[in-house]
């Protein structure tokens, strides 16, 4: 480059970094255009319906899970709902606030395949003293 290239390097050093992928989705914003959640790490949204997923090989069990419908967005998710007996404290049109449920880059855990979230509270009342019985269920 010679004695008085530093310029001109510097120059090539910002444009040669587009070529990389990681540079180009931070920069772009693209990770959180394509998220629901739209970056955010909660999200509140309307239960429209109770399924249970099948589990990935080798495991097998039936996952409680609800279809969500964000408020902010209208976009439809699955969430997970954690622990025993706590999809029986959750009725269609019930609004639940969901967030991501932590694996790998934001997706799923495990055996759960589909799922990136976990309910946390229904109708503004955490999930877990619902089901250890220390709230009673607000209605909507």
């Amino acid at each position: 480059m010679g004695e008085f290239g530093g310029r001109k390097m510097v120059k090539q050093r910002k444009n040669w970094r587009w070529h990389k992928t990681k540079y180009k989705v931070r920069m772009l914003r693209l990770k959180e255009k394509k998220d629901p959640l739209e970056g955010a790490s909660q999200a509140k949204g309307i239960v429209i319906a109770k399924k249970g997923i099948e589990q990935k090989q080798p495991h097998s069990g039936i996952i409680k899970a609800v279809r969500v419908q964000l408020l902010k967005n209208g976009k439809e998710i699955t969430a997970f709902v954690p622990r025993t007996g706590a999809i029986d404290l959750i009725n269609e049109h019930d609004e639940v606030l969901v967030e991501g449920l932590g694996g790998s880059q934001g997706g799923a855990i495990g055996s759960m395949w589909g799922v990136r979230w976990k309910v946390i509270k229904v109708n503004n009342q955490p999930l877990e003293m619902l089901r250890r019985g220390k709230l009673k269920k607000a209605a909507k």
